[in-house]
């Protein structure tokens, strides 16, 4: 006989105390789980300067975003293993361990030396150290949302693992709060450093001043990964006082439980087409949907549109405050309407709206940046001349004309069309009715490189600076900042705010009833195995890879908006796929009615 679901014919009451055990103990803990790994997205520039010293920046910023999604190519190999220890021995030790090796891989990553300190090396043991924080999130997320479901009454399943939804906002605002905190404190009470060159020399400006960091920048991002080792022993004390899920330790005493879950899961079409509907009719959009209302805003915000990163963390701090309640709302809603209409009209709504809602960020935030945009600038080049600056192992040396060009471009966030020119062709850039010739760093060495690197470097900048275009933060004084974290009451901060707030919605959209919606796919047996791959393959690999993809696009196109059809085109993808072949009745579902125990 199945295993009845607690309170079925209930559809609403007061969560018991137990419940809210299993809510606070499944939630907290992966909280946890979800700041030590949102540490890297919110600071992935400071770190890209740590790590990725040797080249230039526009190459690291790629590099630092991809050291950021290798965390997220390899979750799905950890929702295999961790998905099949969780229907072969049980949720909460399955727990305990993703918790583990997430909680010490980011406590080293605070402990591990720069470029300038170990070289090549340093980078290598980052991106490892990232891949086991990958692995470990692999797990945690479908323990969670299976151990609240499976305690969850029938009609209210979506309301209860909402609030598991909540955990990876919450999450990313603890580690944003605690990064604020760090911040204002080291910066105000110590005093700026040096910043060395490989070599291990001051480096110097072009006035022969010795360029200053400060010192959060320098040293002080390691404290929120060191600090995280208190958070570790909290999850672990609060995971230890959970029970295991009732229907699996039922499952287990009779040896009705799958021996072997990924064969069963995904070893036959019936399955396997359950786990390929729900990866791309649901979570490949959701995922990018939910990537670009968080972490690729924040870096958009910082490094786009050029924002300090204390404020820009302001600004999306308070979008994550006043937009978390929509994951409960759109949840418990879905227990009313469906999933399917929810989860699908976010990734409609990003789809028509992404387009608009990023420039008119640009042009809220820094009015002096988007005035100047609108000064046409043209790059006129031979196509072999111009390469696709995504290079993941970092083998690539874009030292041709066209490269050159579009990397500075890149840098100060300009936006370019380009014109081919015959094969052969020096690559030119022209700013208004300014003309300034680039050069072939291949062909050139010594004296005459370097010459040849500060005529083309003075020339550009006074052709943007001619344009309106504002080079560094002292000249511009239309940019956004935000002196505290209060400072948001003015009608430029409160109107960043309110967009990012509006992004976030399509995030708790999406998000909010998604976990409900993987959960009633899959029987008992291999629940935690079959939503934990199309979840991960979709927020891992789809999700996770849009902050790297979007900004290497944008940089070949000249078009710092570009790289957001990466997101668009997945999330129409999954509102056809969706609304063909994805249920809309699941929320009706008795989850137990197929165990067979």
């Amino acid at each position: 006989m199945a295993y009845a679901s607690p309170d079925a014919t209930t559809r609403s009451r007061p969560m018991t105390s137990e419940e809210k055990k299993v809510i606070l103990a499944s939630s907290a803990g992966t909280i946890f789980e979800w700041y030590d790994f949102y540490l890297y997205g919110s600071l992935a520039s400071i770190i890209g300067a740590q790590f990725f010293t040797a080249f230039p920046e526009a190459t690291r910023n790629v590099f630092a975003l991809l050291a950021f999604a290798a965390g997220f190519l390899v979750r799905p190999f950890g929702a295999l293993v961790f998905g099949a220890l969780g229907d072969l021995i049980g949720r909460k030790y399955t727990f305990l361990a993703t918790i583990l090796i997430m909680g010490f891989s980011t406590f080293l990553v605070g402990l591990l030396p720069g470029y300038a300190s170990w070289g090549i090396a340093a980078p290598i043991i980052l991106i490892a150290l990232r891949m086991l924080q990958g692995l470990a999130l692999g797990g945690e997320y479908g323990g969670a949302a299976v151990y609240v479901a499976e305690h969850a009454p029938a009609n209210q399943r979506g309301y209860f693992t909402s609030f598991i939804q909540t955990t990876a906002t919450l999450g990313l605002l603890l580690s944003l709060v605690v990064i604020l905190l760090v911040t204002s404190y080291v910066n105000a009470n110590y005093a700026p450093v040096p910043q060395l060159g490989l070599d291990g020399q001051p480096l110097l400006d072009a006035t022969g001043a010795q360029v200053m960091l400060e010192p959060f920048k320098a040293w002080g991002w390691r404290i929120p990964f060191l600090g995280s080792v208190f958070l570790l022993l909290i999850s672990l004390y609060i995971r230890l006082q959970m029970n295991e899920s009732p229907a699996f330790k039922k499952m287990k005493e009779e040896g009705a439980q799958s021996k072997a879950p990924l064969k069963e899961a995904f070893g036959n079409w019936r399955n396997g087409k359950i786990a390929l509907i729900a990866l791309l009719g649901l979570t490949a959009g959701q995922a990018v949907v939910w990537y670009s209302g968080q972490f690729y805003a924040l870096f958009f915000i910082q490094n786009v549109i050029k924002v300090d990163q204390f404020s820009a963390n302001v600004f999306v701090a308070w979008s994550l405050i006043l937009g978390t309640a929509g994951f409960i709302f759109f949840g418990s809603l879905s227990d009313r309407i469906g999933r399917k209409p929810i989860i699908l009209g976010g990734c409609a709504l990003a789809a028509i709206t992404y387009m608009w809602v990023f420039p008119l960020l640009t042009s809220v935030a820094n009015p002096a940046l988007h005035a100047a945009q609108q000064i046409p600038v043209t790059v006129t080049a031979s196509p072999e001349d111009c390469s696709f600056q995504f290079n993941p192992v970092g083998t690539a040396q874009f030292n041709n004309s066209c490269d050159i060009v579009k990397a500075t471009l890149s840098r100060s966030s300009v936006n370019s069309e380009t014109v081919d020119a015959p094969a052969g062709t020096i690559a030119s850039v022209k700013v208004g009715d300014t003309v300034v010739q680039s050069y072939d760093a291949n062909a050139l060495t010594g004296d005459a490189l370097a010459a040849e690197k500060a005529r083309f470097t003075a020339e550009i900048n006074a052709a943007l600076t001619a344009a309106g275009y504002p080079l560094t933060a002292a000249d511009n004084t239309t940019v956004a900042k935000a002196d505290h974290f209060f400072d948001i009451f003015n009608a430029q901060n409160i109107q960043i705010v309110l967009i990012l707030t509006y992004l976030i919605v399509l995030v708790t959209m999406v998000y909010g009833p998604i976990a409900a919606q993987l959960v009633e796919l899959y029987p008992t047996r291999i629940r935690y195995s079959g939503l934990s791959l199309p979840y991960h393959i979709g927020n891992g690999w789809f999700g996770g890879l849009l902050p790297a993809t979007a900004f290497a696009i944008s940089a070949q196109t000249g078009n710092i908006y570009a790289g957001l059809w990466y997101a668009i085109v997945i999330a129409v993808m999954t509102v056809i796929i969706g609304t063909i072949f994805v249920p809309g009745d699941s929320h009706k579902k008795d989850i137990f009615a197929d165990d067979n125990v």
